[in-house]
């Protein structure tokens, strides 16, 4: 009986060890901080010098002060801590604009820049309204200014998404305002920088329950559905083993 005891008793150290070796560490505030310094030197070598910049001018104006106004010593133990935080500001809008740069130019960027918007909006991770063949997309949000519709593509291509996605959403909604915005570089279109802010500045028309409601009846229009051709079921598809042999 004491032998087993030992048995069992190996058998739980062992797994405790295990469990143990599986568990993540914990990553700290200061290692996510390096992360993102990591990504924006990637994009831009430059932000190294400009935080130094911003932290050195920031407390030359603190010393400056002291000697004028007061004690030096204050004024530099004050500057510092504004220097750090000058220096993270920097940081935070050069890290923003890296990220932009990253996926910039790739299917969902726009989608991926509405994820910043706050302010109660909330916006569906699948387009309601797809061109396949050209890869332009629209997104569909919903928040206190009404139903945003954002397009990802050329202008003379998107324009024709954006208003077959209105009129859909006006036969359902049709004392809720719709907004058009066209997201890209070309005339008359919102940067992707620029367009999580050009949704935020959009007036508030509605109440919070006002958003609900105009939520839930847009999940009775639904997304895009892709097209699957017929006589095929996706769920029972199989594979042509012998075909995939050679026979």
């Amino acid at each position: 009986m004491a032998r087993t005891s030992s048995g069992g008793d190996a058998r739980n150290d062992v797994a405790a060890s295990a469990a143990k070796q599986k568990k993540p560490k914990k990553r700290r505030w200061y290692h996510q901080l390096w992360d993102v310094y990591k990504m924006t030197r990637k994009q831009n070598p430059l932000v190294t010098w400009w935080m130094l910049a911003a932290f050195v001018g920031v407390v030359a104006v603190a010393l400056l002060i002291g000697v004028l106004a007061g004690p030096w010593v204050y004024a530099l133990v004050i500057g510092v801590p504004f220097g750090v935080l000058a220096a993270m500001f920097v940081l935070s809008r050069s890290a923003e604009t890296a990220a932009y740069t990253q996926i910039a130019g790739q299917p969902g960027a726009a989608r991926a820049a509405l994820g910043t918007v706050r302010g109660g909006w909330t916006f569906e991770d699948e387009p309601v309204a797809v061109d396949a063949r050209n890869q332009d997309f629209v997104f569909r949000g919903v928040g206190k200014a009404g139903v945003v519709l954002v397009s990802e593509g050329p202008p003379h291509r998107v324009g024709r998404l954006l208003e077959q996605e209105r009129k859909k959403v006006s036969r359902i909604l049709s004392n809720v305002p719709v907004t058009l915005i066209q997201c890209g570089d070309g005339e008359g279109q919102v940067p992707l920088t620029k367009v999580a802010r050009a949704v935020s500045r959009l007036k508030s028309t509605l109440t919070r329950a006002e958003v609900s409601e105009v939520a839930k009846r847009l999940k009775a229009i639904g997304g895009v559905k892709l097209p699957i051709p017929k006589g095929i079921d996706p769920t029972r598809a199989r594979p042509d083993r012998k075909g995939m042999r050679g026979r």
